[in-house]
């Protein structure tokens, strides 16, 4: 059990799904943690959903999502949770959006995405979904930008993204929605963007320093951490391979500017692919893939008052690609690959030390 600040980090290790999968779309409600659709062992998205009740510990069946699918995104709306987007068992985006009604235990169809698309960024506020990006059937990045009304079940359109891009970190703060990074096509993004949630505009903020692919993203204490991933090589290095890196980027938002922290200051693993999160006042990273022929197991956390980077209990189940979501002092990872699409639910905890 590792300590920081006078509060200890371990594993909770959750009974594991009844099904095995990868790219699943997660929520929390009401004590439960839902898991909705994801690649099963086939290799194709399902419409499968489970829930498990954090009291008892044990899994339910829900009702069947009315489309299968893999990699949408998910908001919790009161008792309802919604499903947006995500690819198909043709491997297409699709455009429907999917509300689960807990407290009858049943599926409704909402008003579709005006355009299918994958990876779209969703986030919520005031009772208002906002959905950002994707990428379309015609495997374009997209740069649109709507907003979902639940009174009405109606999406509309807003001041479109400067930059498209599909599967992009999004946070909210104070009033302002900050997109981060994303994918046109093979390519990663840099831009760093923020949309004014009040006066409906946005504002480029300088560019990531450097690009890399499948990096972890979290905001903390009025700044934006980007950390590993996996470099790719400048357009005239012909000969260069993408690797893994443990850089480790921080932008200050009262300032407006990143810095790329010395390599005293980067991560102790080189990694891509893994669980990034925020608990007490260290920056969490968890598995991945790295410079080994399997999995990472290994988690380290950046204490924001120390300045350094600590080493923390170890996963239960090394894994990669993990789906994985933050409630209280819990942050999951949940699914993911191991061998393969993996069964296993836990969650790294921040508990008052002893």
């Amino acid at each position: 059990m590792a300590t920081g600040g006078g509060r200890a980090f371990a594993w909770q290790v959750f009974p594991p799904m009844p099904t095995c999968r990868v790219y699943s779309t997660v929520a929390y409600q009401d004590g439960h943690l839902l898991v909705l659709g994801g690649c099963g062992q086939a290799g194709l998205p399902l419409n499968t959903a489970e829930t498990l009740d954090m009291v008892s510990h044990t899994w339910l069946a829900l009702a069947p999502l009315p489309t299968a699918r893999a990699g949408a995104a998910a908001v919790v709306l009161g008792k309802q949770v919604l499903v947006v987007g995500g690819v198909d068992e043709g491997q297409s985006p699709v455009a429907a959006v999917e509300a689960f009604l807990a407290d009858e235990g049943r599926w409704e169809r909402r008003a579709t995405l005006p355009q299918a698309a994958m990876g779209v960024a969703t986030v919520e506020r005031d009772g208002m979904v906002y959905a950002l990006g994707g990428m379309g059937p015609d495997t374009a990045p997209q740069a649109q930008v709507r907003v979902y009304e639940p009174r009405r079940d109606c999406w509309l359109s807003l001041p479109s993204m400067p930059t498209p891009c599909y599967g992009a970190s999004t946070f909210l703060h104070g009033n302002k929605i900050y997109v981060l990074g994303g994918r046109q096509g093979k390519l990663p993004v840099t831009a760093f963007e923020a949309f004014d949630l009040e006066a409906r505009t946005w504002t480029r903020h300088p560019s990531l320093p450097s690009r890399r692919a499948f990096a972890g993203c979290a905001m903390a204490e009025g700044s934006v951490f980007s950390l590993g991933g996996l470099q790719q090589p400048g357009p005239h290095n012909f000969y260069s391979r993408p690797h893994f890196v443990n850089t480790v980027e921080m932008f200050d938002l009262e300032h407006g500017s990143w810095t790329k922290l010395p390599r005293s200051l980067r991560m102790r693993d080189k990694r891509a692919d893994f669980v990034v999160g925020s608990l007490g006042d260290h920056i969490v990273a968890i598995g991945g893939l790295g410079n080994q022929p399997c999995p990472l197991g290994s988690v380290e956390g950046f204490s924001l008052t120390r300045r350094r980077w600590e080493a923390l209990p170890a996963m239960p189940t090394a894994r990669c690609s993990c789906s994985s979501l933050q409630a209280g002092p819990r942050l999951f990872a949940i699914g993911g690959v191991a061998q393969g699409p993996s069964q296993a639910v836990e969650a790294l905890c921040l508990r008052d030390g002893v």
